[in-house]
């Protein structure tokens, strides 16, 4: 057994390293000056950054992912009310 244990970072701690990232720092200096290995630091960058719109609304990737879940839910039940209409919707035979 490993008497080490990982360490356990805030959220506002990772976007700050990934801020950190984000205005210049490399891998190796956030690394060498926090501890924080490249995989973790790879991981809080592709989380934790930030997408800007062209309306100047910023996005994380976690909204994203939100929001293309909430596309799929909302296409789904689309297509559901577009069959369920087939379905009630009488048809008639002098068409």
């Amino acid at each position: 057994m490993s008497g080490k244990s990982k360490p356990k970072y805030t959220e506002e701690f990772k976007q700050t390293i990934v801020n950190l990232y984000q205005s210049g720092k490399t891998y190796s200096q956030i690394s060498q000056e926090y501890g924080i290995s490249h995989s973790a630091l790879a991981n809080w960058i592709k989380k934790y950054s930030e997408v800007k719109m062209d309306d100047n609304t910023i996005l994380t990737s976690k909204q994203i992912k939100e929001l293309q879940k909430r596309n799929a839910q909302l296409e789904e039940e689309n297509l559901i009310l577009k069959k369920a209409i087939a379905i009630f919707t009488p048809h008639s035979d002098k068409d």
